[in-house]
């Protein structure tokens, strides 16, 4: 974590992802529809990273800085891991 004026904001409490923010997101309109890969897909998706070094908080990849348990639903997202993409 950096600090003063150049603090990482996702390092501060306020900026923090809860999972109850996560199922927020999820339960939008847009991870409903046809966007979205389908469970099975999903939960594949969700078990590789489970599995990844580059998996911060069981959240953040920090490759990218996306939010896994989001950017796994979406079907145009792919692993960004250097070298070859996991999934």
């Amino acid at each position: 974590m950096k600090t003063g004026n150049n603090e990482c904001k996702g390092c501060r409490e306020e900026y923090k992802v809860t999972e109850e923010s996560i199922r927020h997101m999820l339960a939008s309109p847009m991870f409903t529809s046809d966007q979205c890969v389908d469970d099975e897909v999903y939960n594949e998706r969700l078990r590789i990273c489970s599995s990844c070094i580059k998996l911060q908080d069981g959240i953040n990849c920090t490759v990218c800085g996306c939010i896994i348990p989001v950017a796994a639903k979406l079907k145009q997202k792919s692993c960004p891991l250097l070298g070859g993409a996991l999934w």
